[in-house]
């Protein structure tokens, strides 16, 4: 692994450990460019936070310790600003005009949840046709806006039902992707906590249809990043369906120009 663009920090809520400390540890494994990517601040229309987010106060000091570590390391390893975000019609706007002062490098489309109401995660097991397909909309929604780099753990849709809605679904979903050449994140979060992603069954239909795929850290403390027990865990698996995952990514301007 020469980079990771999957990388939280503490003002999230549910991430430890210092900045800095990420950083030292991605040059001690090896890397050669560190995406800070935590959650975005939402501009909800009721002025309410999400609770996993980081609040709009600590904003300017995100921003702020990213890019001063960036000049400090710049000759031991690349540093890039970036945000995870939900795509979110209502509100993708406004959160665009939020970040535009700013100099974000990149986006993670992540969606967490289907809409802006945050009702329902979408790792809660879910055996509603409609709803997968829903998410699956949602993501392509995203993609085609053109602001995004990459989709992060595209399989973090706990669906229950049919295995053939799900075919059907993901295939659609990994068929938009691979059209707009939009890599799919094999996210190592999801293996290192067991979660239900990765999934099998999602990276079978992405191996068959040679989606461009890249290892994310999704990395919660710095012992996180490029950790070698999980590191080959993930290739060992992305092997099993003839995928070899992109070493680095070309990054997206979230608004160019």
């Amino acid at each position: 692994m020469l980079a990771n663009y999957h990388t939280h920090t503490a003002r999230c809520g549910h991430a430890a450990g210092s900045d800095r400390a990420y950083v030292e540890k991605a040059i001690a494994r090896g890397l050669h460019t560190l995406g800070f990517s935590d959650h975005v601040p939402m501009p909800f229309t009721d002025g309410h936070e999400s609770r996993f987010r980081v609040p709009l106060r600590l904003l300017d000091d995100y921003v702020e310790s990213v890019l001063s570590l960036k000049a400090e390391y710049a000759h031991e390893i690349e540093i890039r600003l970036g945000f995870e975000a939900e795509y979110y019609p209502d509100l993708f706007p406004a959160m665009l005009d939020l970040l535009k002062p700013y100099p974000v490098d990149y986006l993670l489309l992540a969606q967490h949840f289907v809409d802006s109401s945050e009702r329902v995660y979408n790792t809660n097991p879910q055996s509603d046709e409609t709803a997968v397909q829903r998410y699956v909309d949602r993501c392509l929604a995203g993609m085609r806006t053109g602001a995004f780099t990459y989709l992060a753990h595209p399989d973090l849709f706990h669906f229950t039902g049919s295995p053939d809605v799900y075919r059907r679904e993901m295939t659609r979903l990994c068929a938009g992707a691979k059209a707009r050449s939009i890599p799919l994140e094999i996210n190592l979060l999801g293996l290192r906590e067991h979660k239900n992603y990765p999934c099998a069954a999602f990276w079978k239909i992405a191996g068959a249809l040679e989606c461009p795929a890249v290892l994310g850290c999704d990395a919660h403390m710095p012992k996180d990043l490029a950790d070698p027990k999980n590191l080959k865990k993930a290739e060992a698996f992305a092997k099993r369906f003839g995928i070899v995952p992109l070493s680095d990514v070309s990054l997206k301007k979230p608004f160019p120009g």
